[in-house]
């Protein structure tokens, strides 16, 4: 597995980059219908000019598995057909690719993974460090920290879903050059008040306005096994707002922003403070 972990190199494009993410419904097993799904999508932003597109999470294969044995007959290896279609697109297009898919790791076990992709092919493979509910029925959870690499749009970082919501991996993120994070998510539908942003768009503005980086989260939509989903989709800046999302409905949708990359290179706070060179490590205790 590549982690994708580099030090900090060469400036941004010059100009805002667009970027896309787009919120679709796969059908759980369906590894045929949703390979051509998750390519017709990318070549949608492709066409609507995006020059980095992030996919949902799990968008190969489905999320509510029934148990560990079916999600095996669903995984792939790195060099399977679905990354293979991706980094295929990726050159057509020059254009970076990040998605989800379940990885057979070739050790027995399997990662709930997300790829990133771009047009010189595999950049980095990152395995979801914390799985979420029934998750850790099925996947072993990575060990890695989050990836992030450099590619000719930008210094990308990619984590998945519920490890959006631990301030001190986003933060690993930000420390390691990340202009913008791409998460892709599943988001199970919670309840909440009504009129209320869900909760989970919340953390992401939370957590690009804190690490001053924006962050692309795409989720899904579509019933699957009862199972309803947030479709949540969303671009925020590193200012914290929302450029682009989340959808009125919960449908298929792509949602695009001009991102300025290097406005997330610039951590200052006024002119007397920095969000991270203000931080105090020696005091927190780990």
């Amino acid at each position: 597995m590549t982690t994708g972990h580099e030090p900090p190199a060469g400036e941004p494009p010059a100009g805002p980059v667009r970027v896309a993410v787009h919120q679709l419904a796969p059908v759980i097993g369906d590894l045929d219908g949703n390979r051509a799904l998750a390519l017709a999508a990318i070549d949608a932003a492709a066409a609507a000019g995006a020059r980095i597109v992030v996919l949902p999470e799990l968008i190969a294969c489905g999320y509510v598995f029934r148990d560990a044995a079916e999600a095996r007959t669903l995984a792939e290896p790195v060099a399977g057909p679905t990354l293979a279609g991706w980094a295929e697109r990726a050159a057509a297009h020059e254009l970076v690719v990040v998605g989800g898919f379940a990885e057979d790791g070739g050790d027995g076990r399997l990662y709930n993974s997300a790829a990133v992709i771009d047009a010189s092919g595999i950049r980095a493979v990152y395995r979801k460090a914390h799985l979420w509910d029934r998750e850790s029925l099925v996947f072993t959870p990575g060990e890695e920290a989050p990836a992030v690499v450099d590619t000719p749009h930008g210094r990308i970082g990619a984590m998945v879903c519920y490890d959006l919501e631990f301030p001190e991996w986003v933060r690993l993120a930000a420390l390691a050059g990340a202009e913008l994070l791409c998460v892709p998510t599943n988001w199970p539908r919670e309840p909440r008040p009504d009129g209320e942003r869900p909760m989970e768009v919340l953390r992401t503005m939370v957590a690009a306005s804190t690490n001053r980086m924006a962050i692309a989260v795409c989720d899904r939509c579509g019933e699957e096994r009862g199972v309803t989903w947030v479709s949540g989709s969303a671009i925020a800046g590193p200012d914290g707002w929302l450029l682009a999302g989340p959808p009125d409905e919960a449908a298929p949708a792509l949602l695009t922003a001009d991102v300025d990359l290097a406005a997330s290179r610039d951590k200052a706070i006024g002119p007397r403070n920095d969000a991270l060179g203000d931080r105090r490590p020696a005091l927190y205790g780990w």
